[in-house]
């Protein structure tokens, strides 16, 4: 785990199946990685794909480990295949994007900082191409006269993003009214509460602006398995 995160893998997930499949195998005082153990213990996840991602994870780990003792057996690779769900990019049109735009400024309450943090954060996500994710985690040090300050991007890199004139004015017009809200909080997105505003939030925001005004966004997925790839 050590020397993959010192690749930049975060590995939270693999983290949790690894010691999850340690506790199953000391039930059985196992001190090695056993193949029929592995695929039994991979068959405890309620679907296939995630059946599969344990199975995925516990080989990556078995042919480490085999490297330096061949007493750890490795699993068979076609028993559970990882389906993985590739979607096609949807490119808005100016007229979704101006449309967008103007849902997000209607959001209730009007009173609040709730629609002008939308507007904001979907224009910003617009006109430079950033991760939802890069944009929540960004704080007010980040917004830089040379441009935004992007800390643990992919693969735990930074980098400095600059800013259309436009861009950057619309951005301090925002953080004009954000600085009169969420307390200590010196994230630049925060929620109705003052808090840290989440993926899932903005998530659940955008689809509801989908269901319920007519922005269409289809992107259909095609899955394949880690064996087609």
């Amino acid at each position: 785990m050590a020397l993959r995160r010192a690749a930049g893998y975060r590995l939270r997930v693999t983290e949790g199946f690894l010691r999850h499949y340690a506790c199953f195998a000391s039930e059985r005082e196992e001190t090695h990685l056993r193949a029929q153990t592995m695929l039994e213990w991979a068959a405890l996840a309620p679907s296939a794909s995630q059946r599969g991602r344990r199975l995925e994870a516990i080989a990556i780990f078995a042919r480490h480990v085999q490297a330096e003792d061949t007493r750890h057996e490795l699993p068979p690779r076609d028993v559970f295949p990882r389906l993985r769900s590739h979607y096609r990019p949807f490119l808005f049109t100016e007229a979704q994007i101006r449309q967008l735009l103007e849902h997000a400024a209607r959001l209730s309450p009007q009173s609040s900082l709730r629609p002008w943090t939308y507007c904001t954060l979907f224009s910003l996500l617009a006109v430079t191409g950033m991760r939802v994710s890069e944009a929540l985690a960004l704080r007010f040090e980040d917004v830089t006269a040379d441009g935004l300050r992007i800390r643990h991007a992919k693969f735990q890199k930074s980098r400095l993003l600059a800013l259309h004139p436009s861009t950057q004015a619309g951005l301090e017009r925002y953080l004009q009214r954000r600085r009169r809200h969420g307390g200590n909080d010196d994230h630049v997105f925060i929620s109705v509460r003052n808090r840290v505003l989440h993926y899932q939030t903005v998530r659940d925001t955008f689809q509801a602006f989908d269901r319920r005004d007519g922005i269409a966004v289809r992107s259909r997925p095609t899955r394949t398995s880690t064996q087609d790839s």
